[in-house]
């Protein structure tokens, strides 16, 4: 082969590189996207953890609606009344604060209370047993104890005890993560503070109830009877307690047969890291 036409046919490649490379240069000047400096600033003071619980798709969503006005500071649970602060500063919208909510686990279901009605034997994984004759538990709504929500959480703030999940409020960033990860909706968020929860999820009658565990809500409605503020109510043969009307006094929790309500305490204690 003629070397010339060689070196002329790498010389048309160069070119048409070359030629490439400058329209690829020349378009990504003109077309590139401009920036929004109000997004990028409020997006640096998020604590980027992308948990959703702000009802967007991640910080920068959120971050993007912010700049837009479409959302409210004070919706990042992860990061607190600190972040609000900092985000309605840069925005100059005043102080929006942030109601700081924890998970709370509707199941106090261990081995010690109720037992199996089968042996599971599959996927380690709540989310698969569930799908299998409802993972071995005798009631089903009862936690299945295999620790999706565990392994969802970044800051080890639940962990699975006698076969049923705890929260350690202390730890909870109210991220949401372990809600959105267990497949019988358990966990619930509720308001970071003094208050009566329910640790049942059972929707059956009191019998039915009482067959399959020994602290399961049966709906007798003393907790109705001694509540000062009407905060509970009796749904679907369960109590269920209104954070808002709640003020901790305990009473529903001292007249309780069952001892599935209680009343949460939280400590006051630095909340950890999430793991790296």
């Amino acid at each position: 082969m003629d070397t010339n036409a060689i070196l002329f046919a790498i010389l048309i490649v160069c070119i048409i590189g070359l030629i490439c490379g400058v329209m690829l240069a020349v378009a990504s000047t003109f077309m590139a996207v401009p920036k929004d400096q109000k997004e990028e600033d409020i997006r640096a003071l998020l604590p980027g953890a992308n948990c959703g619980a702000c009802g967007f798709s991640g910080c920068d969503g959120y971050a993007a609606a912010m700049a837009k006005g479409e959302a409210k500071p004070g919706l990042c649970a992860p990061g607190g009344a600190a972040v609000a602060k900092a985000i309605s500063d840069y925005l100059g919208v005043g102080d929006a604060g942030i109601e700081e909510k924890v998970a709370c686990v509707q199941c106090f279901g261990n081995d010690d209370n109720t037992t199996k009605a089968d042996t599971y034997e599959g996927i380690e994984r709540c989310a698969a047993a569930n799908n299998v004759a409802g993972g071995g538990t005798s009631c089903q709504y009862g936690c299945l104890g295999i620790g999706d929500c565990v392994r969802a959480c970044n800051y080890d703030a639940i962990k699975i005890c006698n076969g049923a999940a705890s929260v350690d409020v202390t730890r909870c960033v109210g991220c949401t993560m372990c809600a959105q990860a267990c497949p019988r909706h358990l966990i619930t968020m509720v308001p970071k503070k003094r208050q009566a929860v329910n640790h049942c999820s059972n929707c059956d009658k009191g019998a039915a109830t009482n067959k399959v565990c020994k602290v399961g809500c049966i709906g007798c409605g003393k907790c109705v009877k001694v509540c000062p503020k009407g905060a509970i109510t009796i749904e679907n043969f369960r109590a269920k307690v209104d954070p808002e009307k709640c003020v901790g006094c305990g009473l529903c929790a001292k007249e309780c047969p069952r001892h599935c309500l209680t009343v949460m305490l939280v400590p006051k204690k630095a909340i950890p890291a999430a793991k790296s």
